[in-house]
């Protein structure tokens, strides 16, 4: 049966139904909603720019008038994004729906802002002045990302940067068995391990925070045509740039087509896939280490491990992360890929997935969120990791061939490769081996009361130093 009214349990994306809660803060910003305010910020401010250029058909609006129309920007709210919607009904073009709301038309019936504004009235035709779509829409969605980036993408990419980094010193020297290629292989540190995936993320944070910004005003195809038309002797281009830059907080591209290119939404999009895939790789490691027992999960009264067997704790939360985060990097990709292709001076298909960007960046929030909540349950297991560092003692072969290298003794590698492989090792054999060396006493000393908890190198120091 159809459904009348849209709630979250009939929402078609999770995002807007089961999941709406986590990813609030996006759906001011990055919403249809979020994109009429920031088109109603850039006709603003185009407008009160034009009145400071100096033209003598526009003399600069009074302060009233301006802090009447950033007044408007403020307060925009639903109930005014639902009045350009029923606009665009009419004029089935959701740009010049904000233009008639802002201006008013009498044609369609429409009383605009600047309804009883009379120095605003007059200067109405200036809205939207010399301007193609693209002009608001570019600037627009560079203002929502921007909006989504500082608000809400960097806080939650740091607030998983700090717990990793409070566990990782908390851990720093908490011997754990490494394994590369799934075996035994020389010790580390839980602390260590994490502080990697610190320096990674720290690195690919930078990377998103980097990216600049672009917007464009410049036309219909980038050239100025209708501005220069209108006058000739105007600067345009150093017009736009201070718009862009000074009046809207963004960086200026003076070459483009009716669009940006989209260039820096690719870098920015790619930019936090490289974040998702760090994160896809701790969360299934995690996932790893809570199967190892290594990690245990702190029990919250009243959740299900599963429908039917009572004892179990699934690792859902960072299940749940790994899974988003494939999601929001597969979105990523295709904006990253799409974007910047554009059929001669513009096509339309950009129009429809930067819809999308919302979506994508909802589900990058989304395995945020699910990764701080597995990190807030997880409890170290001493007991489990040190147990396997003692079943592990030929993993001290690295060791001991080492400084038999140092010091000369014939082929200490094929020496230990016939002694430990295809055999358990236990702390007797291996210091057994050690006594019959022919070492300096200082080295056999320090090799005999080594053992597999020990041998970390440098691991916690690297860790407490992120």
């Amino acid at each position: 049966m159809p459904f009348s009214t849209p709630t979250p349990l009939t929402a078609l994306s999770p995002l807007d139904g089961r999941y709406a809660g986590k990813v609030a803060t996006l759906r001011p910003l990055m919403s249809e909603f979020g994109l009429m305010h920031r088109r109603v910020q850039v006709e603003v401010e185009w407008f009160i720019a034009l009145s400071d250029a100096g033209f003598a058909e526009f003399a600069p609006l009074s302060e009233a008038s301006r802090g009447y129309l950033r007044g408007v920007v403020t307060r925009f709210g639903e109930a005014d994004a639902q009045a350009i919607k029923d606009i665009e009904r009419t004029t089935n073009h959701d740009v010049k729906a904000v233009e008639y709301w802002l201006k008013g038309n009498a044609k369609l019936g429409v009383k605009g802002v600047f309804d009883g504004h009379p120095e605003l009235i007059a200067a109405g035709e200036f809205v939207h002045f010399a301007c193609t779509s693209e002009d608001i829409n570019n600037t627009s969605h560079a203002l929502m990302l921007k909006a989504a980036r500082e608000q809400v993408l960097l806080p939650a990419l740091d607030k998983v940067i700090d717990k990793l980094r409070a566990m990782a010193h908390a851990q720093a020297g908490q011997p754990m068995l490494s394994r590369t290629h799934g075996q035994t292989a020389s010790p580390t540190t839980v602390g260590k391990e994490i502080a990697n995936v610190v320096a990674r993320l720290a690195a690919a944070r930078a990377r998103i925070a980097d990216v600049k910004l672009l917007g464009k005003m410049n036309g219909a195809v980038g050239n100025y045509n209708a501005h220069l038309a209108a006058w000739p002797a105007h600067d345009w281009e150093g017009f736009a740039r201070t718009v862009v830059e000074e009046r809207l907080g963004l960086s200026f591209n003076p070459y483009t087509i009716q669009i940006e290119p989209h260039d820096y939404m690719a870098e920015l999009f790619d930019a936090v896939t490289r974040a998702d895939t760090i994160l896809i790789d701790f969360s299934r490691d995690v996932w790893g280490y809570i199967s190892l027992g290594y990690f245990k999960q702190r029990l919250k009264d009243g959740e299900v491990g599963s429908s039917t067997m009572p004892h179990k704790v699934n690792p859902i939360d960072f299940e749940n992360a790994e899974g988003n985060f494939g999601l929001a990097s597969a979105l990523l990709t295709h904006l990253s890929q799409k974007l910047p292709i554009s059929r001669w001076q513009r096509d339309l298909t950009d129009s429809t997935v930067l819809r999308n960007m919302g979506v994508a960046l909802g589900y990058a929030v989304l395995g945020l969120d699910a990764l701080a909540r597995g990190l807030d349950k997880l409890e170290i297991n001493p007991a489990a990791l040190a147990a396997d560092l003692d079943s592990a003692w030929e993993v001290l072969g690295e060791a001991i061939q080492t400084v038999m290298r140092r010091h000369g003794l014939p082929e200490p590698y094929e020496q230990l490769k016939a002694f430990t492989r295809g055999q358990p090792m236990t702390a007797e054999l291996m210091r057994g081996f050690v006594a019959g060396l022919a070492l300096p006493e200082a080295d056999k000393a320090r090799l005999l009361a080594m053992t597999p908890a020990s041998y970390t190198g440098a691991a916690e120091a690297l860790a407490r130093r992120i």
